[in-house]
Formats: C-alpha cells, structure tokens, sequence
C-alpha cells in the first residue's frame, strides 16, 4: 500500500524591520516575547512547552479572538495546536523548525519545516520565513496573510 501523497507546497514572507538581528533573535528566543507577536492577527496564543536550542521541542496553543472567525482551527473549531522541535537555531542569523499541527484532520498532516533568516542591512534587518511541505489543509491565502500579519506583529514589537 502506498501512502496518500501530497503536493509539496513553499510559501514565503519577507519584511525588512528597524531592528538589529540580535532584538530579533532575542525577540525570538524570549517565551513571552515570542507569544505577543507570533500569533497573526485575530489570534492570541499561549506557549505550553518552550525549549530554544538545537534539537530542543515547544509546544503552543494559538487561539481564535472571535468566535465567528472564517476559518475552522486545525485542532478544534477555535483554537491551533502546534508541536514543534528546533532544527538548526543560528543565533542573529537562523531559525528553522519541524512543525506538527495536532489534528484528526489529515490535510493538516505532515511535518512543515519553517526557516526564519535573519540578514543585516544598512536600514535594519531583512526578516524571511519559508514554509516548506505546507500541509494542503491550509490555504494560500490564508497562510499569506498570517505569515504577513506575524512579521508586522514582529515589527510593531521591536520598531
């Protein structure tokens, strides 16, 4: 038997943030820095486990603001659990992270790995996420804007 295949998806974000890559990385690696610009908006969130070093693991809930929201969440109707290790932690330079969405749904299967880069410029700092093997229950555009609404997050926290 073979198992059910799925077509690998890469979505990305980039925003340039008036900060240097050390206030990133901390902003990061700080469990409650983290939890007040991580979630995109419309959500909050509360990290259950959190263990930044390579090969260490977190765990976090991210949590619909309204009850009339859009779209469904990937572990109930109103709320995202996310499991997650660190894969590589670069301090100022890198970030990348195996992510496991907990849900019965299976097009929310599969390990996303997420790379955040961090590279200095004269004007601050260019952020970029890339979201690889994107499970197929998410939807581009949804993905988009919430990887756009989490750099802005980021932004407004540091600038």
């Amino acid at each position: 038997m073979s198992q059910t295949s799925r077509e690998e998806r890469i979505d990305a974000a980039s925003r340039m943030i008036r900060a240097t890559p050390q206030a990133i990385f901390q902003a990061f690696i700080d469990p409650e820095a983290l939890i007040s610009w991580l979630p995109p908006r419309g959500m909050t969130g509360q990290i259950m486990t959190f263990e930044p070093r390579r090969g260490g693991s977190y765990r976090l809930a991210l949590r619909y603001d309204i009850p009339d929201h859009s779209t469904p969440g990937k572990s109930s109707e109103h709320m995202d659990v996310v499991s997650g290790r660190f894969l590589e932690i670069s301090p100022d330079e890198r970030i990348v992270q195996a992510v496991n969405f907990e849900s019965d749904d299976t097009a929310f299967n599969g390990t996303m790995v997420i790379t955040w880069s961090l590279v200095e410029t004269l004007s601050g700092t260019n952020v970029t996420i890339v979201c690889e093997d994107v499970p197929i229950g998410i939807s581009k555009k949804d993905h988009d804007e919430g990887l756009k609404s989490t750099l802005e997050n980021l932004a407004n926290y540091l600038e």
